[in-house]
């Protein structure tokens, strides 16, 4: 695809605001807006990428402008309902995991995108949106990517306690332990014993370094959403989603599935492997440098891994030209 077509907006409705629009959405709890921008024009590979937390922001996921635009990949960014610029309800009953569902299919349907085109990537608590967007409305996409996410909550938990919490210091785990007990998790000490395991697992670079944008959307993080949905931290997970497990649905989902894991993630890299294997049409990617944040601290595996997949898969799925008839 020519730097010309991919560039070309002719036709587009969101030309006014440089491919940002707000679109409306209908909940139990009322009508609310959220957040969207495309970047790009492929008529075939459409990516829209559903950022974790829950209730981080799309701003981490800003990496793609460096190699997305280049593979002609189109792909738009998305606040879901509670973060950054989308609307933000104070009403705990939204923040269930069928409601966020019915909103990612009331974005797809806005966009207009479909099974021609349309590709998911779910990051982290995206990835559990992605997965349970596929296995009710898989008929609409074209391919799925799994990224840093496993498909069980107590197997992530367990991988927590056994691997994870051992390599820790000791005294900071215990006292991390003590302010959860006692609910003193949204104080400076909480965060600052937090940082060590942040810099092994979640984000493998030194904390001063790490990149703006992901420094943007972790401090506007909606904590009113993450904490009751996934706990305090990183470091395992306690809230509403502790009993989410889909491990035993995966063989469900029949569309070309790439699933990413780091080496040093949060989440159990074998674990994210044999998720792979239980897809249908799965595919695996590890990146060997990265934890959590593999888009950033395994960029180069990352984004090649990603951009090769969609390729392979808008080519597969392309419709063989039809031999020229001679009489």
């Amino acid at each position: 695809m020519s730097a010309e077509t991919y560039l070309d907006n002719t036709g587009r409705d969101d030309i006014l605001g440089g491919g940002a629009r707000m679109i409306p959405v209908t909940t139990p709890k009322g009508a609310f807006h959220v957040w969207t921008k495309r970047v790009g024009n492929n008529p075939t590979a459409k990516l829209l990428l559903l950022h974790g937390g829950p209730a981080a922001t799309h701003e981490y996921f800003e990496a793609c402008d460096s190699f997305l635009p280049a593979a002609g990949i189109e792909y738009y960014y998305y606040d879901q309902l509670g973060s950054a610029f989308s609307d933000q309800p104070d009403d705990p009953d939204l923040w269930q995991v069928e409601r966020f569902v019915d909103e990612v299919e009331q974005v797809r349907t806005a966009l207009g995108l479909n099974a021609g085109n349309f590709f998911l990537l779910g990051h982290s608590w995206g990835g559990i949106l992605a997965i349970e967007y596929a296995l009710r409305y898989q008929q609409h996409l074209k391919g799925l990517v799994i990224s840093n996410m496993m498909s069980s909550i107590p197997a992530y938990n367990e991988y927590a306690r056994t691997v994870l919490m051992p390599a820790m210091d000791q005294a900071q785990l215990a006292q991390i332990k003590h302010l959860e007990a006692i609910g003193e998790t949204e104080t400076p000490e909480y965060m600052a014993l937090l940082g060590d395991h942040y810099v092994q697992h979640v984000l493998r670079m030194p904390a001063e370094d790490w990149p703006e944008p992901v420094n943007r959307s972790f401090a506007r993080t909606n904590r009113s959403i993450y904490v009751p949905m996934q706990g305090p931290s990183e470091l395992g997970a306690s809230g509403l989603l502790s009993d989410w497990d889909r491990t035993e649905s995966l063989k469900d989902i029949r569309v070309p599935t790439l699933t990413i894991g780091g080496t040093y993630d949060t989440m159990d890299p074998a674990h994210m492997e044999q998720m792979a294997d239980r897809f249908p049409k799965g595919r695996f990617l590890l990146c060997p440098k990265a934890g959590h944040m593999a888009m950033y601290d395994d960029q180069t595996t990352y984004f090649r891994g990603l951009i090769d997949f969609i390729n392979d898969v808008d080519r597969d799925a392309a419709p063989l030209a039809q031999p020229v008839a001679h009489s």
